[in-house]
């Protein structure tokens, strides 16, 4: 068995494995995919016109999720999750499925969450003091 032989199945098993994720990511419910990235609790749901960010929480730890309304299209993806005195962290893309997880140590700062699918945003304003 050549060299060849060894990468196609190696390109092959990770085909499979892609697709599989893909398609569970397509299956699950918002929710389910929210906490298959994030730990913790939800503690909040954001809808917007276009999606959602998935808001969850443990420890000091804050975790957001942006899914659109209408997964497996690429397009512009956003979201963000800044504590009270700190920096924004940011995942911004062109995404089919999800921009994020994105988490920051808030402790028991307030925290600011912002997260858009194409032409649609929302923005939380100080949550979770």
């Amino acid at each position: 068995m050549g060299e060849g032989a060894g990468i196609r199945r190696r390109l092959a098993l990770a085909t499979a494995v892609l697709t599989v994720a893909g398609l569970l990511t397509v299956a699950l419910p918002q929710d389910a995919q929210a906490a298959a990235y994030c730990p913790g609790r939800k503690v909040r749901t954001l809808p917007f016109s276009t999606g959602t960010v998935l808001v969850h929480k443990r420890g000091g730890y804050v975790c957001a999720v942006t899914v659109p309304e209408k997964p497996g299209t690429k397009r512009k993806m956003s979201v963000s999750v800044q504590a009270r005195g700190g920096r924004p962290v940011v995942d911004e893309g062109r995404y089919a499925y999800r921009a994020g997880p994105v988490t920051v140590y808030a402790g028991q700062r307030c925290v600011w969450v912002k997260g858009a699918v194409a032409r649609g945003s929302v923005s939380s304003g100080r949550i979770l003091c």
